[in-house]
């Protein structure tokens, strides 16, 4: 029940953000140029990395989500590299509008709803791959990523047509940044009015 809603709130969050920052500018653009575009770049950089890394999960899950226990790629560094990349890539929109409020706001609804998700999954699979999850489990950690686990095959059999369809998802956070930087180019020219200053 708790993943099925995953979707649902976060578009929900993602909407009322947006609104949000339609109407807003940030307090460091016009004060602190410098603090601005460090927001910015340092955004962009988790942009990058989380579209990366979700599209090298995608490699591994695409189309064996459920049936597969998978412990290769990113799934031999921790259970859930998915959410990892996905908190890096929402962390990274939240810096790049150049503020610090929407970056926290992000980090502190994705630790109070993402356990939860993270939780109900991995008793669903518990109960498909029972003893195999739980030695899975006891050797590899839940969220963050532990680099010295990597295991990678010299070839692995990839479902083109489910990865494809993964892959346009993968990449949804640099889109984000495109419109971020539209919204930033309506403030200037007036079109959009500004509200609200975040810092």
């Amino acid at each position: 029940m708790i993943e099925k809603l995953r979707i649902y709130v976060s578009r929900v969050l993602g909407v009322l953000l947006l609104l949000v920052i339609l109407f807003s500018s940030s307090y460091w653009e016009s004060t602190m140029p410098a603090v601005s575009v460090v927001l910015f770049v340092l955004g962009a950089v988790l942009v990058g990395i989380a579209s990366l890394g979700r599209l090298w999960c995608s490699v591994y899950i695409a189309g064996y989500k459920t049936d597969r226990l998978i412990a290769l790629g990113p799934y031999s560094m921790c259970r859930n590299p998915l959410y990892f990349f996905s908190l890096l890539g929402a962390l990274g929109v939240g810096l790049a509008t150049e503020t610090l409020v929407v970056p926290i706001v992000i980090v502190v609804a994705f630790a109070i709803y993402y356990p939860l998700v993270i939780k109900s999954e991995e008793a669903g699979l518990k109960k498909i791959h029972t003893e195999a999850f739980d030695k899975y489990c006891q050797r590899v950690p839940r969220f963050f990523p532990k680099l010295s686990y990597l295991k990678e095959p010299e070839e692995y059999i990839v479902k083109p047509v489910i990865f494809k369809r993964h892959m346009f998802d993968a990449l949804w956070f640099i889109w984000i940044l495109g419109i971020l930087e539209l919204i930033e180019g309506l403030h200037d020219l007036n079109i959009l009015p500004t509200f609200l200053i975040l810092y």
